[in-house]
């Protein structure tokens, strides 16, 4: 669904869920505004029990001139209104038409914009994506494409609150397009601040006090989790920045439960557990997960789980969530790590056409450089021999130029109009942020096409449970293989080990002929330019 699509209605009603956050209103905000610009009759609306009464949420909607109206009573609104409906478009944002945080409102048509797991699935109108971490981000994407400038900068400061607080300030972003729009909409930050510190009220100290007393401890794994009273989610970050910090603590998890599902944040301080990846793990299948290194969360929906654990209480899945992630996952340190190649195949590279993109070409020497793709952002810094290379899913990898002109036959063919771009991820194309000015461009712009030469040869085998890697050239990060993927060693470095996804593998790899027997690649020695 599309903004354009709903632009024939007269009167638009958009209604947040019942006790809205910050993210709820800044949504509704947004989307008031762009109606209010059409010159459609438009309200924006809240119900349930209770007024809003959070400290942060009263300056949001007095600061940034709100106007969003309680309805109270629903007896009492419908009969305000024709026949008892609410006329022409409701859009619930937020919050799906139905779903139990939210009054059901008799309407005469509806429309969902939302960012949770799909609940609703007999409202047409509706655009759902639960892989971004605020309904904000999912209202400014549809503002952009329906070419709608966010130019006002309260919309702007609004839009910039509601991803702040519903990604545990920023900790948990992991969709590109939570970080565009963090850095595209103006933004007045002194009032972030003022609303930021005006966030934690005196109940809310005593939730975290007395969360803090309750902890289960895992000696073996050095994990804990906490289970705490409902709160704002920012209250969950602060309770597990605060465990992550005892000594004896190297992983956390703090969690809530709310009326749909149960609210998580995720710490770790050490380079083996990425709590973006601890967070995608433990909601995986029944919610979604992410964040950064150090700090992310995630959301489980309580429809999904009590589907597929109906019968386990919530600290006894985290319990069991977490003893299965260190369990059941190897972890290999490249560059010490003595690898045993006899049950393992030899393979080479098939020669299919990729991007690569010559550093120098976009920036200068010495620029640090922030290389955003939809698996997370890639710090780098332009070097001489730096090649970035465009993988057939649009993933993004460094190389340098001695291993890349022994392993590609380069071409001068730029990549935007080969085919290879067909295999690059339609969701989010790669942008290159120059972290010294801020300015984006597109990776995919500067790119020109290569194709392997057929002098990559590899050992590799399928993984059947998870490993991580560290690499020889990323020994902080590690590379994350499931089961399915394929774990690989080039021929002529025994330390050069890395994982391949199982589709991109096939795609990428022939078993090699024996011996006596030409590869197709064969005839092809190092690299020539084309």
């Amino acid at each position: 669904m599309k903004l354009t699509d709903l632009q024939h209605y007269q009167s638009v009603t958009i209604q947040c869920h019942d006790n809205p956050d910050a993210d709820a209103i800044a949504s509704g905000f947004a989307l008031y505004k762009y109606f209010l610009s059409l010159g459609r009759q438009v309200q924006l609306v809240y119900a349930g029990r209770n007024q809003i009464h959070k400290s942060n949420l009263l300056l949001m909607v007095d600061k940034l001139n709100i106007p969003i109206i309680y309805i109270g009573d629903i007896r009492a609104y419908s009969e305000q209104e024709p026949a008892g409906k609410t006329p022409g478009l409701l859009i619930t944002v937020d919050c799906q038409y139905g779903a139990g945080n939210v009054t059901c409102l008799p309407a005469e048509d509806v429309a969902i914009i939302d960012h949770h797991q799909v609940e609703i699935e007999d409202v047409e109108k509706r655009e759902i994506n639960p892989h971004l971490g605020s309904c904000s981000t999912l209202v400014w994407y549809m503002l952009r494409e329906a070419g709608y400038t966010i130019e006002d900068s309260k919309v702007g400061t609004a839009l910039y609150y509601g991803l702040y607080t519903d990604t545990n300030q920023f900790a948990e972003i992991y969709n590109p397009l939570d970080m565009d729009m963090r850095e595209a909409v103006p933004c007045e930050k002194t009032l972030v601040t003022l609303f930021r510190n005006s966030n934690l009220s005196l109940q809310e100290m005593e939730i975290a006090g007395v969360a803090m007393i309750r902890h289960i401890y895992n000696d073996d794994y050095r994990y804990a989790i906490i289970k705490s009273q409902p709160c704002d989610p920012n209250i969950l970050g602060l309770i597990s920045d605060f465990l992550i910090q005892v000594a004896e603590v190297d992983s956390c998890v703090v969690y809530n439960e709310l009326k749909d599902g149960y609210k998580f944040s995720v710490r770790s301080c050490i380079k083996e557990v990425q709590a973006n990846e601890l967070a995608a793990f433990l909601a995986d299948g029944v919610g979604s997960g992410g964040g950064h290194r150090e700090k992310a969360g995630g959301f489980i929906s309580k429809t999904l789980y009590e589907n597929a654990y109906p019968t386990l209480h919530s600290e006894a899945f985290f319990s069991q969530r977490l003893n299965n992630y260190f369990d059941f996952c190897q972890v290999i340190y490249a560059r010490d790590y003595e690898i045993d190649i006899s049950d393992m195949q030899p393979y080479v590279k098939k020669q299919v056409p990729l991007g690569y993109v010559e550093a120098t070409s976009v920036l200068p020497v010495g620029t640090p450089i922030t290389i955003r793709t939809l698996e997370g952002d890639v710090d780098m810094i332009v070097e001489p021999d730096l090649i970035i290379m465009i993988g057939i899913k649009g993933e993004v990898y460094p190389n340098r130029r001695e291993k890349f002109e022994k392993s590609y036959i380069i071409t001068d063919r730029p990549y935007c109009e080969d085919e290879a771009r067909a295999h690059c991820s339609t969701l989010y194309e790669p942008t290159v942020h120059n972290r010294e000015t801020g300015e984006v461009t597109q990776l995919a712009d500067y790119a020109k096409v290569c194709i392997a030469s057929g002098g990559t040869h590899i050992h590799a085998k399928e993984l059947t449970g998870r490993v991580k890697v560290f690499t020889t050239w990323d020994e902080e990060k590690y590379m994350l293989g499931r089961e399915g993927d394929y774990l690989t060693v080039r021929c002529d470095d025994k330390h050069d080990i890395y994982v391949v996804e199982r589709d991109i593998f096939f795609k990428t790899y022939d078993p090699a002929k024996h011996d006596g027997e030409k590869t197709p690649a064969a005839e092809h020695n190092g690299s020539r330019q084309l």
